[in-house]
């Protein structure tokens, strides 16, 4: 995998959060894309799903191809208010 980069954001957040660095790299790696931001500078960002256990978690990642590092921006565990129940899409 390539080099991972943690905004002080995600930090924070994964800290208040209980998320690991470890749950942060499984969701990556096993996680699924379900938005991309393709206008987000410097990179453009992916929202990319994944599950450790039972809990669904968020990870809002962009990618620096010159370097080959993946910037982590955000992480969080998704509002069940705010997302459908598979936490892939939005609520109207």
């Amino acid at each position: 995998m390539e080099r991972l980069i943690f905004r002080v954001h995600a930090i924070k957040h994964m800290f208040e959060r209980n998320i690991s660095t470890d749950d942060v790299r499984q969701v990556l790696e096993n996680g699924e894309m379900v938005e991309e931001y393709p206008e987000d500078k410097p990179f453009p960002s992916k929202l990319i799903l994944g599950r450790i256990g039972s809990r669904p978690l968020h990870v809002v990642v962009a990618h620096d191809k010159a370097t080959n590092e993946k910037i982590v921006i955000t992480v969080y565990e998704p509002e069940p208010t705010m997302w459908e129940a598979d936490f892939k899409r939005r609520k109207r």
